[in-house]
């Protein structure tokens, strides 16, 4: 019993810490776990001088030189008119609204139509944008040209060729061309109906009198500011649902996720040459990923282009073309939510993005679960309430068995107070009185913690599954949870979450030791005090949860108290 009050001791401790660690973050202090928050994109009044060597997205410029035999070209910049002076077109699908930049034929903003946005709810949800505060931009081009020679590159100049703008059907089809060095580049985006996935073609014509041997590089660039739609759950409780950066997969190395403080201190690990796979740019509920053509070698790199600002890219060889001649590289692009069907279905392990941890092998049939009740229910608030029933039913016997242990412990507590008063502070006689009693009563002393131990993998992959599924973003339950992904707007959830969570500390068997038993009666209010933070589907979790433990444990301890009462008859 004594080992049980230590480790309830060092939960309410850590759960004190994590609750000042809040107020600290929520106060503007640095964090106490973790590295600080990222700081916002650098801001900066270009000049005439600066706008000859800053290009639009902050790529350094680069004098373009000819790749050394086996080494990956070099992805040259240039000069480039700010935002505002920038030549635009907007193109839109049901679900997408895409604007690109034709210096480059660059994505600089991806409007999620069908996705409210966090601060509107009337305004569809901005992905991806390039503006004094906020760079996230998806770029494409050739490199590999001789020295003294430049191929259309993501800063080139472009020209749009084709007229349509608007779905009429099921595809958009967008053009984009560029010549340079008697190099002409076509990139062709189609867009389909109900898809956040974009097919991507990038067709190289050449048109000079010599053979040509370009290279051609995907690339997402992004400043290392905390992204919009972030959860409100604090960063050191997310675990990987707070990841912000770039990630590689491959069949080789599998999925690889890169911090931007990794990539800043030149540490990040991953694949660098692969013949499969893809490479993305993740956030929490929304990913952006570029699918390489599979079977074909290509070179990954994450590299910092300047202060706050990484880029992540793949490089494909494309091999010679000759005069008159033309090649083309079919590519996928996805812009969009991490709906995990979806995903998979575009690329393999493309679904990995939505990150469970150590987790996923118990997180994985959990959403699977939690998906198929949905499609019978229709509500996710209801899907989460029939979850924690399922779970709760599956968990039943080793419940049973812990409050089974917990009700013959109360049970025998005014026996045990005695024997502490009979031995005082003689702790050999008064361990070897109370382990005779526990053999005498067929007590285990740690048969209400090892069941617990046992359920928490499955209590902490269901707070990731629920905590990263986009499909609680925006989803309500009834009456005032419009929204399972926020908090609760006036707080009821978690007060309910602190009542039941008294009501269980009544249910269980009160602490010899006065100061353990008060200090136990505030851990509710820690708790809950925690939930306040916590998106409403989560507390929704533990409040329907704590209502079935307390049904359970009533039941176990009555059944058990009656018991003991028939044998004394």
């Amino acid at each position: 019993m004594d080992i049980r009050r230590t480790i309830l001791l060092m939960i309410f401790s850590f759960s004190l810490l994590m609750l000042w660690n809040n107020w600290q973050v929520h106060q503007g202090n640095p964090p106490l776990f973790g590295a600080p928050p990222p700081k916002a994109a650098p801001t900066a009044t270009a000049t005439p001088s600066d706008a000859a060597t800053t290009s639009p997205a902050g790529v350094p410029s680069a004098p373009v030189q000819a790749a050394a035999p086996g080494a990956a070209p070099t992805i040259p910049g240039t000069s480039s008119p700010t935002p505002a002076q920038a030549q635009t077109v907007t193109v839109k699908s049901d679900v997408l609204a895409l604007t690109f930049d034709l210096q480059g034929a660059q994505l600089v903003r991806a409007e999620l139509l069908t996705v409210p946005g966090k601060d509107d709810k009337k305004q569809p949800f901005v992905l991806l944008s390039r503006d004094a505060g906020h760079t996230y931009v998806v770029q494409s081009g050739l490199t590999g040209a001789p020295a003294g020679s430049l191929y259309p590159t993501h800063l080139a100049s472009y020209k749009l060729v084709t007229e349509a703008k608007e779905l009429n059907g099921n595809t958009l089809i967008v053009k984009f061309e560029s010549e340079a060095s008697g190099v002409k580049l076509t990139k062709t985006f189609t867009l389909t109906r109900g898809s956040y996935a974009i097919a991507v073609d990038h067709q190289i014509e050449n048109l000079s009198a010599q053979p040509v041997t370009p290279s051609v590089y995907l690339q997402i660039t992004r400043d290392g500011s905390d992204p919009m739609g972030q959860s409100n759950t604090p960063s050191f409780l997310q675990g990987p649902i707070s990841f912000t950066g770039p990630a590689v997969y491959s069949e080789q190395e599998k999925f690889q996720k890169i911090t931007f403080p990794e990539i800043e201190k030149r540490k990040a690990q991953y694949i660098k040459q692969a013949d499969n796979g893809w490479f993305a740019m993740v956030q929490h509920y929304f990913v952006t990923a570029w699918i390489p053509p599979q079977g074909k070698t290509r070179s990954y790199e994450v590299t910092e282009l300047e202060k706050n600002l990484f880029a992540v890219r793949s490089i494909e060889p494309v091999g010679s073309i000759n005069p008159g001649s033309q090649v083309s590289v079919p590519t996928k692009l996805w812009v969009g939510p991490q709906d995990q069907s979806e995903l998979e279905a575009v690329a393999p392990g493309l679904e990995l993005v939505v990150d469970y941890g150590l987790l996923t092998i118990i997180a994985k049939p959990v959403f699977t679960l939690m998906t198929w009740l949905f499609s019978l229910l229709g509500n996710w608030g209801w899907t989460i309430v029939a979850l924690t029933f399922l779970i709760k039913a599956a968990f039943y016997p080793l419940s049973a068995a812990s409050y089974r242990s917990m009700a013959k412990m109360k049970l025998v507590a005014p026996r045990l107070q005695a024997l502490r008063e009979k031995f005082g502070d003689d702790r050999q006689k008064l361990n070897t009185a109370m382990m005779e009693m526990y053999r005498t009563e067929k007590i285990n002393p740690l048969g209400g913690c090892l069941p617990i131990v046992i359920q928490i993998p499955v209590f902490i992959s269901l707070y990731y599954v629920l905590g990263s599924s986009v499909e609680l973003r925006g989803a309500p339950w009834i009456l005032w949870i419009e929204d399972l992904s926020v908090q609760d707007p006036y707080f009821i959830l978690p007060l309910i979450m602190m009542a039941t969570m008294f009501i269980q500390m009544k249910l269980n068997p009160t602490p010899p030791d006065p100061v353990q038993a008060k200090v136990m009666m505030f851990m509710p209010l820690v708790f809950g005090g925690m939930m306040f933070f916590f998106p409403s589907g989560l507390v929704l979790y533990w409040c329907v949860n704590n209502i079935l433990s307390i049904a359970q444990q009533w039941y176990i301890t009555q059944t058990i108290a009656n018991q003991a009462a028939a044998a004394h008859r």
